[in-house]
């Protein structure tokens, strides 16, 4: 493929010169990364997975793909993604530069804090219809197909419909995620998601009917399909039923709420990386990225002084998040003073290697399901996609018999008056999925994401460093262990090695292990000089990397 054959500078420490010595022990447990030369896809489900190679196989390109391994998702893996959804993109055709899609939802017309506060809301519950924004998912996958793909929407929804229609068998995270969810949905009364009152157990085949009648309008009509006429009526009828304020002028009004933006990028070891503007959390990645540039690699990936400094960066990004990450369309998000060099330098001067912060400065002074799909085709077209419910199952309500379960993006809002994510008529919240890529001399080199709500900024920085800094290929860096400070803790996966753990613990950080790992990754690297394109796939979900 002419495309990876490219001559491509290397960087001394950059993932095209992976490291002997960091390559897995053929003794162990273990996956190793997948090899192409053709076109390679990464999703967190199999059918996923082969629904994008036979998408490129029939003469698609890689955003084709992306849409059609999304629609499987939504039917095989319905407690991380759907229709009901939102999505974000970041394209990159070969030659041309980075594509940045919004396809997050809106809140309704009538959601006013003053409202809410009036119908006794005063904070989120996860199964709220106020929860619920405008899904964006189907308009998004409609504007992009128009703009960049090959194929028609029915042409890339047929593998979807097929799993709706005719069955699926239940893979294991699938039925651990779904086990967990079981009171959710007794509690918002989606009997069609449980068999016999209880989550299905793996193995079993599952079909879902209403939402492949659903799949199938959208098919034949487009996206208006989705957001008019039936569809519309059901979804509005299920939360207004609950007491949301939605009307189907809002559904209405959502067929164009998705727009291209710019996206924006940051130097990391030497490459760019791109990421889509807020109201996405892609600047709280690379917030991260420039503190941790500063500072050179230590050890092994999971030295406790890496980690620490890591942690320590997040504890104040999230901060910063917080307070000022909103929809930039009706309030001001000062991403340049947030991403510049003096601030960034700033923050990582905080960073006392010896010992954790006892409290952190004012933010903007310096003194968890989803998936996500990577996709390049044999023309060197590159597409880094997340598509969306936010929590498992999202809010749990499903629009009458059309099988669309509803998000609960509309957690990402406050409800505090005057803070600048405040719920407000037609506002986009705060999100947390962002795709993302890496290029090098204006070419897409790493294709990734990292799932697991709000975790997923910490998880881009450390799967990146960890192969660009260390030099792990894609595989070994989503494979190791994980870790996240959340609520006053540092959350640890159990595979944390103990000298890690007792590095925090002598640094004043309070170390908690965690029952549920730490989100998912997908991650494809594009080796141009050697003509080759290498995918890892996260353990933590169902899925692998395919390439031919």
């Amino acid at each position: 493929m002419v495309a990876l054959k490219a001559a491509m500078s290397v960087c001394q420490t950059g993932v095209t010169e992976l490291k002997d010595n960091l390559m897995r022990d053929f003794h162990l447990p273990g996956r190793s990364a997948v090899y192409a030369a053709s076109a390679m896809v990464a999703t967190s489900m199999p059918q996923a997975s082969l629904a994008a190679i036979d998408m490129l196989k029939a003469g698609g390109n890689a955003l084709d793909a992306a849409v059609a391994a999304a629609a499987v998702l939504a039917v095989v893996e319905p407690q991380s993604t759907g229709i009901g959804g939102d999505c974000f993109c970041l394209y990159k055709p070969n030659g041309k530069p980075v594509a940045a899609f919004n396809g997050s939802g809106r809140a309704p017309a009538g959601a006013h804090i003053g409202a809410l506060h009036s119908a006794g809301v005063t904070k989120w519950e996860d199964t709220s219809p106020h929860a619920v924004t405008i899904p964006g998912a189907v308009a998004a996958w409609e504007m992009l197909l128009k703009a960049h793909g090959r194929k028609s929407m029915d042409q890339v929804l047929n593998a979807a419909i097929g799993f709706a229609e005719h069955g699926y068998v239940v893979a294991p995270r699938v039925a651990h995620d779904w086990a967990a969810s079981e009171a959710k949905l007794r509690k918002t009364g989606a009997a069609g998601l449980l068999v016999d009152g209880a989550a299905p157990r793996t193995g079993t085949i599952m079909r879902h009917p209403g939402l492949a009648a659903s799949l199938r309008k959208i098919a034949a009509n487009g996206a208006k399909a989705f957001y008019e006429g039936e569809m519309a009526a059901a979804m509005v009828a299920a939360l207004t039923a609950r007491g949301g304020f939605h009307t189907e002028a809002d559904f209405a009004a959502g067929l164009g709420a998705g727009l291209f933006v710019d996206p924006i990028s940051a130097k990391f070891t030497g490459h760019d990386v791109w990421e889509c503007p807020p109201n996405g959390s892609g600047v709280i990645a690379l917030m991260i990225m420039g503190i941790m540039n500063g500072f050179a690699p230590k050890g092994d990936p999971l030295d406790p002084l890496r980690v620490h400094r890591h942690i320590e960066a997040a504890r104040l990004v999230y901060r910063d998040r917080d307070a000022f990450l909103a929809d930039p369309a009706q309030v001001d998000v000062p991403v340049a003073h947030l991403l510049s060099d003096e601030y960034l330098a700033g923050l990582r001067a905080l960073i006392d290697d010896d010992r954790a912060m006892a409290s952190l400065p004012e933010a903007g002074h310096a003194h968890r399901d989803t998936v996500y799909i990577s996709v390049v085709d044999r023309d060197g077209n590159a597409c880094s996609f997340i598509n969306s419910l936010f929590d498992s199952f999202g809010s749990g309500i499903i629009a009458g018999d059309t099988g669309i379960v509803l998000h609960n993006r509309g957690l990402g809002f406050s409800l505090t008056p005057g803070h600048p994510n405040c719920i407000a008529p037609h506002k986009r919240p705060m999100h947390t999925i962002i795709p993302a890529m890496t290029t090098r001399n204006g070419q897409a080199e790493i294709v990734f994401g990292v799932m697991g709500g709000h975790y997923q900024p910490m998880g881009q920085s450390f799967v990146l460093g960890n192969m660009l800094q260390y030099g792990l290929d894609p595989q070994a860096a989503v494979d190791l262990p994980r870790y996240f400070p959340w609520a006053g803790q540092v959350e640890l996966e159990r595979g944390i090695p103990p000298a890690t753990r007792a590095g925090l613990a002598a640094r004043g950080h309070a170390v908690n292990t965690l029952d549920k790992s730490h989100g998912g990754a997908q991650a494809i690297v594009i080796n141009h000089a050697a003509g080759v394109l290498i995918g890892g796939s996260d353990p933590r979900k169902d899925g692998c990397a395919l390439g031919y």
